[in-house]
């Protein structure tokens, strides 16, 4: 199938239930809250999932497009839905759209700077945009780390969990797996290659018992400040001792404006 090839989802029946988010709610709740402060224009939702995210941004005044890997298991009648690989080319014009939105997409693909090029691609000058990346970097995963070798969002991914993935979700299997642990650095460094400039941070939500790693936290923060203004600002220390980032939930959430074109790294 062409990756331009347009679909419209009509085979729901009336009675079926509102499309599921495939991301947590929080996440959702949250770029509904920064979108919505804004002023409306035509947004891109990708990865759409079944476009439960859409379907809020719709009815907030945001002209909404789509586009996922799978449309077929998009569930908004009437609103269009575009194939397309996130870490590929997508299939619209330069400079289409106002705002992109990409929540829980880019720790599921092989080359997420492909994706953040091509959003700045799509935006035009002045365009927002809000993406989320799981947040390897809290207070709670960094002990994971420590003790396991790895975080609670990327675990070795074995043939055996490969291949339990294959059966819930067949050739799906992209949606399920964790494929690239993206930390806020590098997340950042890849926004300002192409232009982009972090308006704000914000987590999903609390980690419910954070008080516990309040001894570790407050140590690393003493720890951080005998560290030279001038080292901070290089190695972007005062954003990973933040609330956002070391006191963060499962997910960071970023809003980013392009505040310069650039093509290539």
């Amino acid at each position: 199938m062409d990756s331009s090839e347009v679909h419209f989802s009509t085979a729901r029946p009336a009675d079926e239930s509102a499309p599921a988010p495939l991301a947590h709610q929080a996440v959702h709740d949250t770029a509904v809250n920064i979108l919505q402060a804004l002023s409306k224009g035509k947004l891109l939702d990708v990865p759409a999932g079944e476009g439960a995210l859409a379907a809020r941004l719709i009815a907030t005044g945001f002209e909404v497009q789509c586009c996922d890997l799978y449309p077929e298991i998009f569930r908004l009648p009437a609103v269009e839905i575009r194939r397309g690989e996130l870490g590929g080319t997508l299939p619209y014009p330069d400079q289409s759209f106002d705002y992109v939105a990409c929540l829980e997409g880019l720790e599921h693909i092989e080359n997420p700077q492909q994706a953040i090029r091509e959003f700045a691609r799509l935006l035009r000058p002045g365009g927002r945009l809000i993406t989320s990346v799981p947040n390897i970097q809290n207070i709670e995963e960094r002990l994971k780390w420590l003790v396991y070798g790895y975080t609670s969002h990327f675990k070795p991914i074995t043939r055996a969990s490969v291949e339990s993935a294959r059966r819930e979700f067949g050739e799906r299997v992209q949606v399920a797996l964790h494929v690239n642990a993206i930390s806020y650095s590098e997340l950042r460094y890849a926004l300002e290659e192409y232009g982009f400039e972090i308006v704000r941070l914000y987590r999903d939500k609390p980690k419910a018992h954070a008080w516990a790693y309040w001894p570790i936290v407050a140590l690393i923060r003493v720890i951080a400040s005998f560290t030279s203004e001038r080292k901070q600002g290089e190695r972007w220390t005062k954003e990973l001792i933040s609330d956002e980032v070391l006191l963060g939930g499962n997910t960071l959430i970023v809003h980013a404006i392009l505040k310069e074109r650039r093509t290539t790294i």
